[in-house]
């Protein structure tokens, strides 16, 4: 199985919406709340979003080598399919 992270925000329903729906499909992700996180793992999330050549917007999910920015279960789907 593809490895999953997000980079996601504490208050954001979105991002909640994001790990509820790998939650419920029983796929094991990581997450790390950009808000909560201290100023060098900021920065280091800055850089992994810029160097997939996204904007920094969340819930910016990666699976595998895959980016997908927001909320888009068909599209996890897909990528955890292939």
């Amino acid at each position: 199985m593809k490895k999953v992270v997000m980079y996601t925000l504490s208050t954001c329903p979105w991002c909640m919406r994001a790990k509820k729906y790998f939650r419920e499909h029983d796929i094991p992700f990581e997450y790390i709340d950009y808000d909560k996180a201290d100023e060098k793992t900021r920065r280091s999330i800055m850089e992994d979003c810029k160097s997939h050549g996204e904007e920094m917007s969340f819930p910016f999910v990666k699976i595998g080598d895959d980016v997908v920015v927001g909320y888009n279960p068909q599209k996890y789907s897909k990528l955890l399919e292939s």
